[in-house]
């Protein structure tokens, strides 16, 4: 499916109910990308992150990684001929000036001695997310395109109970009616062996567009913005249904941690970017007392602040 193939439908292919929000009526268990690869990681983590729920102070790679997201979304609100690179870095700054309104915690980055990171100028932060959406327009001519949509929140059920849902980037149809779901990274493109994580989100959405639609996509596509690469792959329906049953599976183990409370750390190169350290027993802290409120699902935001590891 080429870039210039891809076309706008005349009409949403999800009702609004289900493009718009969670499915209404769900009680039970709910898994979004991010939460599954936060257990995958580290159990422990997604018990910090989804059960304590501590605070954590977004990096400036993370926040970058929003503001560029925010850039290339609100791009195709323009006519095709004006999505130009000048036009792309005209919408950085009040893109930063909209994340910053609404939430004013993240112009502490640029506070002196407010955080550990090494202090850079809010003018250098916004040119190198310009620099990033250079990466954009080395693989990818938006002028030749027109989305189906943009920032979706996607969901369905699974295995009668399981509920999930995540945000997508971008979705292009064909004129043929394939699917085609683009995901923008602004960190450098991984090591083959690690092309798997990279693939686990896409895979995810992948999944509820074929329970939703009756369709697989056709590309899964990653767009590294750093490094101006692409990775395309194109999934199967019965690795999908692999899939399926691997986040049942999944859920299932942390069901059974939230009724032991038992959320073990697993120690990887991935600890230096975790919050937490000061809480986590591998590192000489001491895990808070479980909550005793009951557990439930963190909502989704329409543009949520990236991962520094996924991205």
């Amino acid at each position: 499916m080429t870039a210039e193939a891809v076309t706008s439908p005349s009409s949403p292919v999800l009702p609004p109910e289900s493009a718009g929000s969670p499915l209404p009526g769900v009680a039970g268990p709910s898994l979004s990308p991010s939460r599954a690869a936060d257990f995958k990681t580290c159990p422990l983590l997604f018990r910090f992150r989804t059960i304590d729920r501590l605070p954590e102070q977004p990096t400036r790679d993370q926040v970058r990684g929003t503001l560029v997201h925010a850039v290339l979304e609100r791009l195709f609100d323009l006519p095709a001929a004006d999505r130009t690179p000048e036009a792309a870095a005209s919408l950085v700054a009040p893109q930063w000036e909209r994340l910053a309104a609404e939430e004013p915690a993240l112009s502490v980055l640029f506070e002196a001695g407010a955080a550990t990171e090494e202090v850079v100028s809010l003018e250098t932060f916004l040119t190198s997310a310009t620099g990033l959406l250079d990466g954009y327009f080395a693989v990818e001519d938006p002028r030749r395109l027109e989305p189906a949509e943009r920032e979706t929140l996607v969901s369905t059920l699974v295995n009668d109970e399981l509920l999930i849902r995540g945000y997508i980037d971008r979705l292009d149809v064909s004129p043929a009616g394939d699917l085609r779901v683009v995901d923008y990274k602004t960190g450098g493109a991984p090591r083959e062996a690690f092309e798997g994580r990279a693939l686990f989100q896409l895979k995810f959405y992948a999944l509820v567009l074929w329970r939703t639609r009756g369709v697989v996509p056709r590309v899964l596509r990653l767009l590294y913005l750093k490094d101006a690469e692409v990775l395309d792959y194109s999934p199967e329906s019965d690795e999908l249904e692999r899939f399926e049953r691997t986040l049942v599976a999944l859920s299932q183990a942390i069901e059974r941690a939230k009724q032991d409370k038992d959320f073990r750390p697993k120690p990887s190169r991935l600890c230096g970017w975790c919050s937490h350290k000061e809480f986590c027993p591998e590192f000489g802290g001491t895990i808070p007392p479980y909550p005793d409120r009951p557990v439930t699902a963190l909502p989704l935001t329409a543009i949520p602040v990236t991962s520094a590891v996924d991205d």
